[in-house]
């Protein structure tokens, strides 16, 4: 039993080490956005389906003598792989830089390609380990509920969620994190072909006839409809842990490792489920839910709460659901001989519920509404639930009065809470809410009219007057006081055929700087942001009524550098702004060592780079500090507050990095810069194989 203990365990650790590390990878590729996560796990989901798929043909459909020595065969082949990446990448599971996207194209298509051949076989290994240890223990141990080892595979998946971020990211770069991993993955073969070598030895070894002669209690085939029920109770939960992750992380707040909250809770379910049925009391989480549909209802409709209450109800809320789900699961949970083909249900389930939030309701949904269709099914299904199993937990005389109230409530729900919030999202100020791979963007005005503004879940994106007198002003973090700002019109080439590079288009408030002569060249990764910035449905015209000759480029903007060097296409910026860190959710590969080279091959003499660190929750300095350091630059911050009684302009920070003192001695600029002098940081130098957002949190 010790064997499969060890072998179940360190099998889930790895398959949640790996999801991470490979992310970190294709998060610096993809422009770092929530939503590549969401990507990433879809590609786990559909992996694990695939992986209890095989487990149940192995099981079901191969004899005793053979499951072994097949098992050991995909061993070896998985450990093959590993070996041969190792010795092409720069470790096993890190992909080398030839896996970079070349442009704009269909992001989900080439994470999926990348994925596919950077852990596809090994995580295709792991997948299928819990399933098949606990088949091949049941057959060991007939009289013991290998159920438990199910709940043990969740305990080592969120002990490696858990420690990823705070143990393994900041003391490892990610070539490190990449061979220790291997190393583990080599221990999981070792443990599980030693399984695989005993369990083909116990099958030899049975006595032909054994099981058919004892008598044995007759077996529940499980019907359609209860393996139905696997599949959609999966996939609800799927559906609530992937729109709670995109809706807090995006709608209520962009903080760094806030996606680890809910897929926390989704696994700690799991192992609470599994540990047996009395922790999944229904008429107790039947009760929660109720509460909880209703501080749920509560805050979208108070969209001004609290952050900190908003986090808290939908974590909450995934906690009760999820619980009511898992809970439900188990306790239709069949017979050991069945267990193989109730995870491939279950895993289908859970592929279903990632395939219709990261691909159906984006093209379907204009807001994140796949939550509320989410939450309304939980309560679906416990109705339906009540009368598949009836409630057994409370006596006899209240029995029939709480399926009543279950029913009901689920009838509401769906009834009044989604065409609630259907009429919520079409009665705000948004004038326009258009929804892509890269999230929610929503055109509001204010309510004079006076304004339009682009936002991107909770981060502005830009803002723009109305009134043609006013159209041309720049506003927010680019007023003319600001950094960017003083950078631009005291450049001394200012008005004189400047070029200015932009990483990060927003509404391209930069280009009303723009002179005769300028050249304004924008990188944005968002096509739709560009649709809107060109002017589409009126709103923003700062591109086209910039007097500069301004160029926008579509892609990842270092990437599209990469490019364009490789090309001997140096752009030489007199200023390269970078404005994509005002998020909270920042790419962090173009904050790297490696990106800054790429930066100062494309400046022109004299030129400067101002990146935009105005953050609620990240303390960017100490990150360009060790750059500036590590180039040779001199550095000053620039922080002004809001132009007084402008509402159009905002608070903001702009670190200024240049080779020479020449633009720093401009008295507009001296007057507003921090030359930092004495300042100093013990966080490492961010490379493309380190950076840690722990440390540099406010």
């Amino acid at each position: 039993m010790l064997l499969y203990v060890l072998s179940v365990f360190l099998s889930a650790f790895l398959v949640f080490q790996i999801q991470p590390m490979i992310a970190r990878t294709v998060l610096r590729w993809f422009g770092g956005t929530p939503t590549v996560w969401s990507s990433v796990m879809l590609f786990f989901q559909v992996a694990l389906t695939g992986g209890y798929a095989y487990a149940y043909w192995l099981i079901g459909r191969v004899h005793a003598r053979k499951q072994g020595g097949l098992r050991l065969l995909v061993l070896v082949g998985s450990l093959a792989l590993v070996v041969g990446l190792g010795l092409a990448w720069p470790s096993p599971v890190t992909p080398s830089v030839a896996w970079k996207p070349a442009g704009a194209e269909w992001p989900i298509a080439r994470i999926v390609a990348i994925l596919t051949v950077a852990v596809g076989l090994p995580y295709f290994a792991l997948a299928t380990n819990s399933p098949i240890m606990q088949a091949w223990s049941a057959r060991a141990f007939p009289g013991r509920s290998p159920y438990w080892l199910y709940a043990l595979s969740n305990v080592g998946s969120l002990l490696a969620l858990v420690t990823y971020p705070v143990l393994i990211e900041p003391l490892f770069t990610l070539r490190q994190q990449g061979w220790a991993w291997s190393v583990g993955y080599l221990l999981f073969v070792a443990l599980t072909g030693c399984a695989s070598i005993r369990s083909r030895r116990q099958a030899a070894e049975a006595a032909p006839g054994t099981a058919a002669s004892q008598a044995a209690p007759p077996v529940v085939v499980p019907s359609r409809l209860i393996q139905g029920l696997w599949m959609a109770l999966s996939a609800v939960a799927s559906v609530l842990l992937l729109a709670v992750t995109s809706h807090i992380t995006q709608e209520v707040a962009v903080v760094p490792f806030l996606w680890i909250l809910p897929l926390a809770i989704y696994l700690l379910t799991f192992v609470l489920a599994f540990s047996g049925e009395k922790r999944c009391h229904r008429p107790l989480f039947s009760s929660l839910l109720a509460v909880v549909s209703v501080a749920c209802i509560y805050v979208t409709l108070h969209p001004g709460t609290s952050m900190l209450w908003q986090i808290a109800c939908f974590a909450i809320s995934l906690f009760v659901a999820c619980m009511v789900a898992h809970g439900e699961l188990y306790r239709l949970r069949p017979d050991p001989s069945y267990l193989t083909r109730f995870y491939v249900m279950v895993s289908v389930g859970g592929a279903i519920g990632g395939v219709f939030v990261n691909l159906v309701a984006p093209a379907v949904f204009s807001g994140y509404w796949e939550l509320y269709i989410g939450w309304a099914f939980v309560w679906l299904l416990l109705a339906v639930l009540t009368f598949v199993r009836p409630t057994t937990e409370l006596p006899r005389r209240w029995r029939s009065d709480h399926d009543v109230v279950v029913v009901g409530l689920a009838v509401a729900v769906v009834t009044v809470v989604l065409p609630g919030y259907a009429i919520l999202v079409h009665s705000t100020d948004d004038v326009l809410r258009e929804r892509n791979f890269y999230g929610v963007l929503r055109v509001g005005r204010d309510r004079e009219h006076r304004l339009y503004t682009l936002v991107h879940g909770v981060t502005v994106h830009g803002t723009q007057f109305r009134d043609p007198a006013m159209r041309d002003t720049p506003t927010t973090y680019y007023w003319r006081g600001s950094g960017i700002g003083l950078v631009l019109v005291n450049h001394p080439r200012y008005g004189q055929g400047m070029r200015v590079g932009v990483l990060g288009l927003g509404i391209g408030t930069l280009a009303a700087y723009g002179r005769t002569g300028d050249v304004n060249r924008f990188y944005e990764i968002n096509p739709l942001v560009l649709r809107l910035a060109n002017g589409q449905g009126g709103y923003f015209s700062f591109l086209k009524d910039s007097a500069a000759d301004v160029r926008v480029v579509l892609g990842d903007a270092r990437i599209s550098l990469e490019r364009e060097l490789a090309a001997g296409e140096r752009q030489r910026f007199d200023v390269l702004a970078l404005d994509t860190f005002s998020s909270d959710a920042i790419p962090a590969h173009l904050m790297t060592r490696e990106a800054f080279a790429v930066y100062l091959e494309h400046l022109a003499p004299g030129g400067a780079i101002a990146a935009n660190i105005s953050n609620q929750s990240l303390d960017l300095t100490p990150v360009l500090w060790q750059v500036a350091r590590e180039y040779g630059l001199k550095m000053a911050s620039i922080r002004v507050p809001a132009l007084a009684g402008q509402d159009a302009s905002s608070p903001s920070e702009w670190i200024v990095l240049a080779r020479d003192e020449t633009l720093f001695a401009t008295p507009a600029i001296r007057e507003k810069a921090d030359p930092l002098e004495g300042y100093t940081t013990k966080i490492r130098l961010w490379t493309d194989d380190y950076s840690n957002l722990f440390q540099v949190l406010k």
